[in-house]
């Protein structure tokens, strides 16, 4: 992929993507100047052999000239074609190197940047946004110099006919160069709000339609509608503006095109009344004013065209201009020969620089040791595991593993050497095999298979429609909970990572299921550095070690057995577990 400095203004922002297609680019312009230069051709041959074919009765050079001209045509719509599919090509191939950019900036991003963002919205501008900037970058180029070779090339040859009616048509000219930019400003600041209002309604699709089960659940269809109902009144009322802007400029071409029209004939007349002009040459004019109009409308397109690629353009370079907020240092090392030794030395953080989380956490975890991490909801536990994998940074302290700050290696190795399991597990609209697959995309079917027995998932997957080749619905809706649980743990087997975090990863199921689990994660857990986030305590008795955390700091840590003998906030917590019958 090309680099790109998405600093520089925008226009060359735009221009850089060319340069990949420049080929199809050249042929497309090269193709466009020919129909341009046919079009200012045809009244000048016509006006020639009205002057000398027809008057010397050279009917047969007539024709071979009539001929020659039809020729031209046939070439032109030759021509056309063209333009129309190579330049299409060409715009598709901008758009799809575009979008690639954008996909890549978006991987590249951090979770903080996703918390702020609605996936609608970004959905709007891998879209929408797109394929405005692939017409900008097809029609425009084209559009501007068949017009300006159009039309220059008409007022060149209209001033060695008559330069007195030539300078009439000039004089009108700039007239409509200020309207094409007073409605040009118009419309691309409503093209911009437009812009907007579709990406809040998408982002508001996007929202019902995940939601859709839940909204029928509670048989809201009828509040989430009016939910849609008032986006999209609202961007229907954004549509209005950007309509009148635009019914201002077409209203404006049209007047100028007939007006033109109108002062030829009233100007030729005049010169005829006086001697100064004859009809051939009125006949002549008033076909390169007839050719002025296919040139116009392209520009008013062209203007509709610009306004709106250029607004979308915007969105697109805002984007890529947003660094991420987890840097990789320029040099940093690759974590190899992963042994598991975590040590978090006095860590602080918070969200978006908001009150804090964590409060100078401190713990050093040995290799192969199995922590688990218990306190009540809201006091930081969750965090604490998302800051392993770099997924925040701290703000104060540091985390190390085997001596390596987590800031000084490349986030591929590190989070190559993290294996996480959540409560919410997301899988992928596809088959069973390319969810497990996921966890190491070069794996062997053999390996697959390995994982899912030890996953203790195989079987399942055996009495499953089409087995491994089974799809699983969007997000795995046509799966089980507990089915879609050990899938993402027979991801991580096969993945096979030296540090493993389990999330709340089994608070969602039954107690039947999350005992089948539990054997999955035990054989899971064998030999790596294990970190447990647990609500049900009774899964955690067994860990070597467990840390309270309450209100962003550790309150006590140490064995089951020992923390229950101390009475703390473990001990109290259990006991209201197992008096409310949860374990």
């Amino acid at each position: 992929m090309e680099k790109r400095d998405f600093n520089r203004s925008i226009f060359k922002v735009f221009i850089s993507y060319f340069r990949a297609h420049r080929k199809l680019f050249i042929l497309d312009m090269l193709c466009a100047f020919a129909v341009a230069a046919i079009d200012v051709a045809f009244p000048l041959v016509s006006r020639y052999a009205m002057y000398e074919l027809l008057p010397g009765k050279l009917f047969g050079a007539f024709f071979t000239v009539m001929a020659i001209a039809a020729a031209a045509f046939v070439l032109r719509a030759g021509l056309n074609y063209i333009i129309t599919y190579w330049g299409h090509t060409f715009g598709i191939r901008v758009e799809a190197d575009i979008r690639e950019d954008l996909y890549r900036h978006f991987q590249e991003l951090d979770f903080d940047f996703f918390d702020r963002n609605r996936t609608g919205k970004l959905m709007n501008r891998l879209t929408g946004d797109l394929f405005e900037i692939t017409e900008l970058a097809h029609h425009g180029p084209e559009d501007l110099l068949i017009s300006s070779v159009t039309i220059i090339g008409a007022l060149a040859v209209m001033f060695t006919v008559e330069w007195r009616l030539a300078l009439a048509v000039l004089a009108i000219i700039p007239v409509f160069v200020l309207v094409v930019v007073l409605c040009k400003n118009s419309m691309m600041s409503s093209s911009a709000r437009v812009k907007q209002k579709m990406a809040d309604i998408n982002a508001d699709i996007e929202s019902t339609l995940s939601g859709m089960k839940t909204s029928k659940a509670f048989d809201n269809q009828e509040v989430d509608y009016r939910r849609f109902d008032r986006s999209n009144e609202i961007y229907k009322g954004s549509k209005t503006g950007y309509y009148k802007a635009m019914g201002r400029f077409n209203a404006s071409m049209e007047f100028f095109i007939c007006f033109l029209q109108v002062s030829v004939i009233a100007v030729g007349g005049l010169l005829i009344m006086q001697e100064r002009m004859n009809y051939i040459d009125l006949i002549t004019f008033m076909l390169y004013i007839t050719s002025f109009i296919t040139p116009v409308r392209k520009l008013a397109t062209f203007a509709e065209v610009f306004t709106n690629g250029l607004a979308g353009l915007k969105r697109f370079v805002e984007i890529m201009r947003v660094e991420p907020s987890i840097k990789e240092e320029p040099h940093a090392a690759v974590l190899e020969d992963v042994k598991g030794h975590l040590v978090m030395d006095n860590v602080v953080f918070s969200y978006n620089n908001n009150a804090e989380v964590l409060h100078g956490i401190s713990l050093d975890i040995k290799p192969g040791e199995c922590v688990a991490v218990v306190g009540h909801s809201g006091g930081g536990k969750s965090t604490l595991c998302q800051l392993i994998p770099r997924f925040y940074d701290v703000e104060e302290g540091s985390i190390s593993i085997d001596g390596h700050d987590i800031r000084t290696v490349t986030k591929s190795s590190l989070r190559n050497a993290v294996g996480i399991v959540q409560q919410d597990v997301f899988l992928f609209a596809d088959t069973v095999y390319e969810n497990i697959r996921y966890g190491r995309p070069d794996a062997s079917f053999e390996e697959v298979q390995e994982a899912a027995k030890e996953a203790e998932i195989y079987d399942d997957i055996m009495n499953m429609p089409d087995g491994f080749d089974t799809y699983v619905g969007e997000r795995g809706t046509l799966l089980s909970g507990g089915q879609k649980q050990r899938i993402s743990i027979a991801r991580i087997f096969l993945k096979n990572p030296p540090i493993l975090i389990l999330d709340e990863a089994t608070s969602a199921l039954d107690s039947v299921t999350e005992a089948n689990i539990q054997k999955a994660f035990g054989r899971l857990s064998q030999g790596r550095t294990t970190i447990i986030i647990a609500h049900r305590l009774a899964t955690v008795k067994n860990a070597d070690r467990i840390v309270v955390i309450d209100d962003g700091r550790i309150q006590e840590q140490g064995t089951h057995s020992e923390l229950i003998r101390k009475g703390g906030m473990y001990a109290q917590l259990y006991h209201t577990q197992m008096l409310a019958g949860q374990d």
